[in-house]
Parts: C-alpha cells; sequence; structure tokens
C-alpha cells in the first residue's frame, strides 16, 4: 500500500482540480468496483457489493485533493503573483519549487534576498504581495505564452522513505485515506460498501457534502491525514498526535462531534486486535465529517487518520505503520457494522 500512496502523492491535485487524482484512482479501482460515477462537484463515488446487502448503510470518505497556489497576474518583468487555494503557512513558501498549469512549467517561489531585508522585516511573516513565482521568463508577454491566469501551482516534492519508518512526500493528507480505501477496494467486503474520494475538502468540505446527499448513508467512516504538531518546540499541552504511536481516532475537532458509539467501537476494535490508538490531545481543524453529519436528516459519523507532521506544507511526514494500521482498523470496521 504503501507504494500506493507514494503514486497517489506525486500526483497533482489541487481543489478543484483533482481530474489527475480522480483519473488515476478510477483506472485502478474499476476493475474491483461494480458501480462508478462522478458527480457535478467531481467527486469519484464507487460502489462495490459485498457479503451482506445493505445497500448505502456504510460510506466511507476520503478526499482528493491538496493545498496549492493559484495565478492571479504577471508582473511586467514576467514573474508570478499569485493566492492561495486552501490554508497554507507563508513561512514555508520561499525557495519552494513549483509546477505551473496543464503544461507543468516548473518555476521556484520567491522574494528578496536575505540581505535587502531589513531587521523589523526579518522578524515578521512574509505578506503573498512580497512573495512571487520565477518561471525564467524575460518579460509579461514570454511569460503569458507559458501560463495564464488562473494557472494552479502544485508543489513539487518526492516521496521519500527515511529515518525509523518514515514518509516524506506532498499531500499525505489525504492521500493516505485514499490508499487506505483502494486496498479496501480490492478485498471481498462482508456487505455493501460506497466509497467516496472527494474533492474541495481543503476550501470548505465541498465535495463531501454533495456526495453524502446523493448517496444518504446511515454511518460514513472518514479516513484523513491530521496534524501532528510534535515538534520540539511546541508545548506540550498543544501538540495533537505522534506518528508511530497508531491511527487516530477522532471523537471532536473544529467541525464535528463524532457518533460516541462508534468511537467507542473503533477503540474496541483497536484493543481487541492489539492495534496502538491515540486521540488528538489537542483540538485543531476539521475533515469531511462537518459536511456529511449534516446532510439531509444526519449521518452518524467515525474517523480513523494518520498523524502528519507539517501538514499543508510542501514535504509532510507520516509513519508507514500507522498507515498500515488504518487499513487493518478501517477493515475491522466494515466487519463489525457487516455484523450489527
Amino acid at each position: 500500500m504503501i507504494e500506493t500512496l507514494k503514486t497517489l502523492c506525486a500526483l497533482s491535485g489541487v481543489s478543484s482540480h483533482e481530474d489527475q487524482v480522480r483519473d488515476h484512482i478510477r483506472r485502478q479501482v474499476e476493475p474491483y468496483a461494480d458501480e462508478i460515477r462522478i458527480d457535478a462537484l467531481g467527486d469519484l463515488i464507487v460502489s462495490k457489493r459485498g457479503a451482506k446487502a445493505t445497500g448505502n448503510k456504510l460510506m466511507l470518505s476520503a478526499h482528493m485533493d491538496e493545498v496549492g497556489l493559484i495565478v492571479r497576474s504577471v508582473t511586467e518583468e514576467g514573474y508570478l503573483k499569485f493566492g492561495c487555494v486552501g490554508g497554507i503557512d507563508r513561512w514555508v513558501l520561499l525557495g519552494k519549487q513549483v509546477s505551473v498549469g496543464e503544461k507543468a512549467v516548473p518555476g521556484i517561489i520567491g522574494r528578496k534576498a536575505i540581505h535587502l531585508t531589513t531587521a523589523e522585516e526579518r522578524k515578521k511573516v512574509p505578506k503573498l504581495t512580497e512573495l512571487y513565482i520565477d518561471i525564467g521568463a524575460k518579460d509579461r508577454d514570454e511569460a503569458l505564452e507559458r501560463v495564464e491566469l488562473g494557472d494552479i501551482c502544485t508543489f513539487v516534492s518526492e516521496a521519500v522513505e527515511f529515518g525509523s519508518g518514515m514518509l516524506k512526500a506532498k499531500a499525505i493528507d489525504d492521500r493516505v485515506g485514499c490508499a487506505v480505501m483502494m486496498e479496501l477496494l480490492k478485498e471481498d467486503l462482508p456487505m455493501d460498501c460506497t466509497f467516496v474520494f472527494s474533492a474541495m475538502e481543503e476550501v470548505g468540505t465541498r465535495g463531501a457534502f454533495g456526495a453524502a446527499f446523493s448517496v444518504t448513508p446511515e454511518i460514513a467512516l472518514v479516513l484523513e491525514g491530521t496534524t501532528a504538531a510534535d515538534i520540539p518546540s511546541l508545548e506540550p499541552n498543544r501538540q495533537v498526535c505522534w506518528p508511530g504511536k497508531g491511527p487516530v481516532l477522532s471523537w471532536m475537532d473544529g467541525g464535528a462531534i463524532y457518533d460516541r458509539e462508534l468511537f467507542e467501537l473503533l477503540r474496541g476494535l483497536a484493543e481487541e486486535r492489539g492495534l496502538p490508538w491515540q486521540m488528538k490531545h489537542y483540538l485543531s481543524g476539521g475533515t469531511d465529517a462537518k459536511a456529511i453529519q449534516r446532510t439531509k436528516a444526519g449521518v452518524r459519523v467515525a474517523g480513523i487518520s494518520a498523524a502528519v507532521r507539517y501538514l499543508h506544507a510542501p514535504s509532510s511526514v507520516c509513519s508507514i505503520s500507522d498507515v498500515e494500521q488504518m487499513l487493518v482498523l478501517a477493515r475491522s470496521f466494515i466487519q463489525a457494522v457487516a455484523e450489527r
């Protein structure tokens, strides 16, 4: 499954431009699916019949999109001015390589050299207006021959295994959830399941709302990457969770309170199978559960996440064992729901 995750992370899929990711997933899961459709928002909805006919009782969801940039204007000198798509810390942008537009034009995010900044400027987060993308164009006309206003920019970051079972890549949030669902689709399932590879989570959980409204499940399991924040400079009471200590079981976040009975089911399954698990020690962020939970008459939601360092950055880090344990726990959850 880790090779599947590496392949997914290498693809470009900034919010509302998930085509590469969606097309790849569709090709890979089509032989195992009973029905595949793409809705108006770009969600890939895959249905697979299991040993027990339950219709739309259970939906699994993971989002395909990643954070990125969008070209807003071009200067007379040929530099690209840009905005952010999704939440990005501006500190991490300087010097990063990006791929611009469908032509995959290479570019570098720049700012004036540190030698030219004042002591006061060095204390502050650079404004987006101070940053630009350099594509090596000599002027505006040449730049516009290569790119267009509105082009999406994706971070360029190789997926690399390193250290004690760690993986570095862009877009681990949430290609990790997509990889788990792709593996589950290859297996014989104990019940009917609908798998939603959702679009536009990073810009307001937009795709999941439409998909859940269409599928109308009773129960939804959201598979995600979540903020680890286990770095030494952060106070212990603000550290969220820790890579390598097992899947994170969601009980509450910035957008949803998860179903208590389903949370206890996940916790019990993890303990029965000897899987390490953890909860968030500091609540931050949100997932597609926010949108799914509020659909129609309401949906019972549960969540399993992998702890990811440097979330929404060009290079994120997760534990390979956590990803593998997510798969085991999700598989066990499906079995348990089938037996209820």
